[in-house]
């Protein structure tokens, strides 16, 4: 018999495009701090955030410094402009829906804020940066995952953008394409230009 198969979604640059937020609310943190928004967002990019304030403030208040981002976040998702990337909607909403989850950095709720702003379908399923002791490049994000899902890892195909992903995707066994990048990855085993081009590939694996 044919093994169930899953696909786990990355959400900011794989499902919605919200670079220039993630800037944006970056630059002002930094600049509350006296620090250089490009290099605070050059760590950020590689890092969760509490380790990204080990890295460029050692000497201020981890729980202060995240206070901060999250009040900047939070007034981002209230007030700033997402987009969802063009296939994403259409993707979504013919999964099953016990057959897809979210994997994100980020934090549920604002990732909840940021679905509901722009109609995507939210999965039964997210797992966040609350959620897991470890962030990706880690592959404990997508296990958490996969197990919450019942889901074997070889039956999953991980979508994503991001090297830190990819690295956490095939760490955890998983099948990884990557999707929105210009160039792919080196050990990502398909790569497709945009999400749309990707969507029908994605179904088909699925059976969906």
């Amino acid at each position: 018999m044919t093994s169930k198969k899953f696909v786990l979604f990355d959400v900011d640059g794989t499902l919605m495009d919200a670079v220039a937020n993630q800037r944006r609310v970056w630059h002002e943190w930094a600049g509350r701090y006296g620090l250089d928004g490009d290099e605070v967002y050059a760590v950020a990019l590689r890092t969760r955030p509490v380790e990204t304030f080990a890295a460029v403030v050692p000497a201020e208040d981890p729980a202060a410094c995240l206070a901060l981002l999250h009040a900047l976040e939070d007034e981002d998702v209230r007030t700033g402009t997402y987009t969802a990337f063009d296939g994403a909607a259409g993707l979504l909403g013919a999964l099953p829906a016990d057959r897809w989850a979210l994997v994100t950095s980020n934090y549920e709720h604002r990732v909840r804020g940021r679905f509901e702003r722009t109609g995507l379908p939210l999965p039964g399923l997210i797992v966040d940066a609350a959620s897991v002791a470890e962030g990706k490049p880690s592959p404990v994000p997508y296990l958490t995952a996969a197990e919450k899902l019942g889901a074997d890892p070889a039956d999953c195909l991980v979508i994503e953008d991001a090297p830190s992903g990819v690295r956490a995707g095939l760490d955890a066994g998983m099948t990884v394409w990557t999707v929105n990048v210009p160039a792919p990855h080196p050990e990502a085993h398909r790569h497709f230009p945009t999400l749309s081009e990707a969507a029908p590939h994605v179904l088909a694996a699925l059976g969906a």
